[in-house]
């Protein structure tokens, strides 16, 4: 007979996750299950997987968000899935509305969570690391900047998104060994003062409808592009919808955004 858990699907500009609720720690959730369960033709389909469970006594936080890439592999943190599993604790009365401390490989994240509407999430630290990378998209060469949002970013401007080309496939970014666990790409383009569109290909992912740690890069990248120092706030369009960003003066961001909580589902442990 096979075993079953409950499950949540949400998704936040529609970067789309599968959340397992795990209060007890019990289940160990393995690389090929989670890209099994997330694979959009033989599972339930979902850019990531987030298993939620209590942090480890002595952490600041309460929460702990265990979260794997669509591929399997561990990621340090991920901007919308943190607002999507805040949407889910409160939502489903595990936590009140207001400030929760949740915590990730990337550290201890507050996020500001309403009753209804829109999510915040202070990020922390969104630094510059270098602008020598490189971005090849076919036998097109893009110059990058490279960001540290907890984890790492390349980012790109260009006139027109299209020359981001299909994304079917990770664009090569060079020099190789700046990047020795991969990296999201973010490609932006200026719509007008303080807003951006952008395209971004998450590693371990493939091109997604939105990326929160990414949306944070690219606030950075721009402020940087226009020589902008001190607060600044913007807003950045993705295919799935609309971010803002704000950043202070010490280089902290903050992303605001939705977060939708769309099905409950039983989800089959022996999935092949």
């Amino acid at each position: 007979m096979s075993q079953s858990i409950r499950a949540f699907k949400g998704h936040g500009t529609e970067n789309d996750f599968i959340l397992i609720p795990d209060l007890d720690d019990k289940w160990v959730i393995a690389g090929e299950f989670v890209a099994a369960l997330c694979d959009r033709h033989r599972g339930v389909g979902a850019d990531g997987l987030i298993r939620i469970v209590h942090a480890k006594p002595g952490s600041e936080g309460e929460w702990f968000m265990d979260y794997r890439n669509h591929d399997g592999s561990l990621a340090e943190m991920c901007g919308n899935g943190i607002r999507v599993m805040a949407r889910y604790l409160v939502d489903s009365k595990l936590a009140k509305p207001g400030q929760l401390l949740i915590d990730t490989r990337d550290g201890i994240k507050e996020v500001t969570v309403p009753a209804t509407g829109d999510i915040s999430v202070a990020m922390g630290e969104v630094k510059t690391i270098s602008s020598s990378a490189i971005v090849h998209v076919g036998d097109h060469q893009f110059p990058a900047t490279k960001i540290d949002v907890g984890n790492p970013h390349a980012v790109v401007f260009v006139d027109s998104l299209n020359e981001a080309g299909s994304l079917l496939f990770a664009p090569k970014v060079l020099p190789l060994k700046e990047f020795p666990a991969g990296v999201n790409v973010e490609f932006v383009k200026i719509d007008g003062e303080r807003e951006v569109s952008m395209r971004v290909f998450e590693r371990g992912v493939g091109e997604t409808r939105s990326c929160g740690t990414g949306t944070c890069a690219v606030a950075l990248a721009t402020a940087e592009r226009f020589g902008l120092v001190g607060p600044s706030s913007w807003t950045i369009n993705v295919p799935g919808g609309i971010i803002k960003v704000d950043l202070d003066s010490s280089g902290l961001a903050t992303m605001t955004g939705p977060a939708v909580i769309v099905a409950e589902i039983v989800v089959n442990l022996d999935l092949r």
